[in-house]
């Protein structure tokens, strides 16, 4: 079982005076691979959608294979 700390929790933790900077890196490193894989996994799932459902979120299934292409570090 994993925990998940969102963002809010992990710029509080990175926002206290007293963390020392190796904390303060390690906490900016998870925050930001922590996004990449919500990046991958919506970019993966957006791959899956029929074209009923790319239509509902606006999207073409041109845009969507571009965006699927994308690396995760690409917002």
């Amino acid at each position: 079982m994993t925990r998940t700390m969102h963002t809010p929790a992990l710029l509080l933790l990175n926002d206290s005076p007293r963390l020392p900077l190796l904390a303060a890196l390690a906490v900016r490193f998870a925050a930001a691979v922590t996004q990449w894989e919500r990046r991958r996994r919506s970019r993966v799932n957006l791959g899956y959608l029929d074209d009923r459902l790319l239509q509902d979120v606006g999207l073409t299934r041109h845009q969507a294979g571009r965006e699927t292409k994308r690396y995760f570090w690409q917002p």
